[in-house]
C-alpha cells in the first residue's frame, strides 16, 4: 500500500471494479499523477505527463482513425494510460485493432462503462493518489538521518520550502542564495570570520562585508538569538536534503 498509485491499480480501487484493463499490460506499472477528462479532439496542449486520460466521447465523433490518433498521442505525451468510456450512446466498443496497437506500444488502455459516474471514478482515483503520496512521504521521513532532513521532507520540495519562509525572507531570497556559501562557512566555523574566510579562500574583510550586507538587508541582528535562529533555519531549509548544498 506504500507504493504510489499506478495504472494497474485502478480496477482495484473501491467502487471501480467495473473498469477493465484491456491492453498495454506491459506498461501498466506507470505512476498515475492525476486524472484528466479530455473533451477536445487533441489533449496534448493540456498534458504534463503522468495523467490518466479519460475519453468520454461526448461532443466528439470517434472514428477508428481518431481512436488510433489518441493512442499515439497518449504515447507521445507520456500519459499513464487511456481510459475510454463505452456504451450505446457514444463509443459502442473498443476495436480489437486498437487494443493490439496499444499492446505493441505498451500503452495501458482501460475500458469504463458509461454507466459508472465520472465523479465516482475521479474522486476514488484522486483520493488514492493523495493518500499514497502522503504515506510515501511519511515513510521517507522515517528514513531521515537528521531532524533537519525530516523537516525538509515534511515541508516538501525546494519551492515549497521557499514559500514556507517567504513571510520572513521573500524580499531577500536571492541574497540569501547568493551568500549561502559564505553563511555556511561562517556557521560551520562557529561564527569565526577568519576561519570561514580561510575555508573559502577569501579575505576576512570580504567575508565580514558579505555578512554585514546580509544582516543590513534583512534587518537581522546576529547577536539576538531569535534573529540568528531565523536566519539559520531559513538558510538550512533552502539546502537540498541529500547533498546539503545550497542552491
Amino acid at each position: 500500500m506504500s507504493e504510489l498509485l499506478c495504472t494497474a491499480d485502478i480496477p482495484d480501487l473501491p467502487g471501480l471494479g467495473a473498469i477493465r484493463l484491456r491492453a498495454g499490460q506491459a506498461g501498466a506499472g506507470r505512476r498515475v499523477r492525476w486524472p484528466y477528462v479530455a473533451e477536445n479532439r487533441s489533449f496534448a496542449p493540456w498534458i504534463k505527463g503522468g495523467e490518466l486520460v479519460f475519453i468520454t466521447g461526448i461532443g466528439r465523433h470517434h472514428s477508428l482513425d481518431n481512436l488510433f490518433e489518441l493512442v499515439h498521442e497518449s504515447v507521445a505525451t507520456g500519459v499513464a494510460g487511456l481510459v475510454i468510456l463505452t456504451g450505446d450512446a457514444y463509443i459502442g466498443q473498443l476495436p480489437s485493432a486498437l487494443l493490439k496497437r496499444a499492446d505493441v506500444l505498451q500503452l495501458p488502455v482501460l475500458e469504463q462503462p458509461y454507466s459508472l459516474p465520472m465523479v465516482t471514478v475521479t474522486e476514488a482515483i484522486s483520493r488514492a493518489i493523495i493518500s499514497r503520496e502522503q504515506l510515501a512521504s511519511r515513510e521517507d521521513e522515517t528514513r531521515a538521518e537528521t531532524l533537519l532532513q525530516r523537516l525538509q521532507l515534511r515541508l516538501g520540495n525546494l519551492p515549497a520550502r521557499r514559500e514556507f519562509i517567504a513571510p520572513w525572507f521573500a524580499e531577500h531570497q536571492a541574497l540569501l542564495d547568493e551568500l549561502g556559501p559564505t553563511l555556511t562557512a561562517w556557521l560551520q566555523h562557529g561564527g569565526n570570520v577568519s576561519a570561514a574566510a580561510s575555508s573559502l579562500g577569501s579575505h576576512r574583510n570580504s567575508v565580514r562585508y558579505r555578512l554585514n550586507k546580509l544582516f543590513r538587508a534583512t534587518g537581522l541582528d546576529p547577536k539576538r538569538p531569535d534573529d540568528l535562529n531565523n536566519l539559520i533555519l531559513a538558510h538550512l531549509l533552502c539546502q537540498c536534503p541529500d547533498s546539503g548544498e545550497h542552491p
